[in-house]
């Protein structure tokens, strides 16, 4: 029988969001597909019966190289305050500040995860100069540096692996841990941040259901309409890496085809955009955050051309929350 790949599964400053998402995964036997792709669960918060005393002999025994730890996976913040000390956060029954415990599980793991924007950033639980100190584990927003230090490697050579998001997509953590139970991902699959390539080498923006809006610039003004949230909305889809469109949530759902702007959660730093996130920040008119790759002068451009030829069924069902004009049936010729 092939070595399974064996999973620990700690949270550290955060919600619980990632796991909750992690349980929507689109299968009918979650513990079944993670066997079948070679995964064992050793131990998860909300998953195993283990606990107490059970779980502090599992991570002694993890540190001490008696249990091999093949991914350990963090959730949430990693908590270095107050002062240093790591008192903030320690673990029940060890007296010990779960930073200590995650410097130690990632010294002996052959990989490190960071599951959710929190344990890759820092995320929401950071505040520079708050008494938390709170940090991701190999990043600080988007310098390199956290908890473990930017030159960690782990045991497989990879540095700390980042599953961001927030929530991250149940996809996104199952496929990633498939992947290195394979032996598929390799460090020319993350991306200059640490992130998966399969998701984080795609925009929210590709896929959106809004895109006929967007190419038109017809823009939504309140969270009901129809139309491009971009403009006036604060959506920041075409600058956020990841697959949200096209691999959607529960199977039907993104947050843009829910009327939410993207937020651009999968990015350091998201959580303080220096604005208002339902709103988008201009200069003379103009969206600051315009798409990465493309010069202000051309979007300007073209901006104003497609406005002048914006079809009225368009520009109508923009600010309207259903179809007004649906389009029309005609003839084409084609055959």
């Amino acid at each position: 029988m092939p070595t399974m790949m064996r999973v620990l599964w700690l949270q550290s400053g955060g919600c619980g969001g990632c796991s909750m998402s992690m349980l929507c995964a689109d299968t009918q036997d979650f513990a079944g597909l993670l066997h079948g792709a070679g995964v064992e669960v050793l131990w998860h918060p909300a998953l195993s019966q283990a606990d107490g005393a059970q779980v502090v002999d599992l991570l002694e025994a993890a540190v001490a190289g008696r249990e091999r730890i093949d991914a350990l996976c963090i959730e949430g913040a990693l908590l270095r305050g107050p002062h240093g000390s790591g008192r903030f956060h320690v673990l029940a029954g060890t007296g010990r500040p779960m930073v200590h415990w995650v410097r130690e599980l990632a010294a002996v793991a052959q990989h490190v995860l960071a599951i959710g924007s929190c344990a890759a950033w820092g995320g929401f639980t950071s505040d520079p100069g708050g008494a938390t100190e709170a940090c991701g584990l190999q990043y600080e927003d988007d310098v390199k540096g956290g908890l473990l230090g930017a030159g960690f490697r782990s045991r497989s050579g990879l540095p700390v692996v980042n599953v961001a998001g927030c929530p991250t997509h149940p996809g996104w953590v199952l496929e990633t841990l498939m992947g290195l139970a394979a032996g598929a991902l390799t460090e020319a699959d993350l991306d200059p941040l640490g992130r998966p390539r399969f998701y984080a080498d795609q925009l929210v923006h590709q896929g959106c259901s809004r895109n006929e809006y967007y190419e038109y610039k017809a823009s939504a003004t309140l969270p009901a309409q129809q139309g491009c949230l971009m403009e006036h909305m604060g959506c920041k889809g075409t600058q956020a890496h990841a697959d949200c469109n096209r691999r959607l949530w529960n199977g039907a759902g993104s947050c843009a085809r829910g009327g939410y702007p993207c937020i651009s959660c999968t990015e350091p730093g998201f959580q303080r955009p220096g604005h208002p996130f339902h709103l988008t920040p201009k200069v003379a008119g103009i969206p600051i955050g315009l798409p990465t790759d493309m010069p202000k002068a051309w979007f300007v451009a073209l901006a104003s051309l497609s406005k002048s030829a914006t079809p009225k069924r368009v520009k109508v069902n923009a600010t309207s929350d259903r179809v007004v004009l649906p389009p029309q049936p005609r003839k084409t010729g084609l055959r």
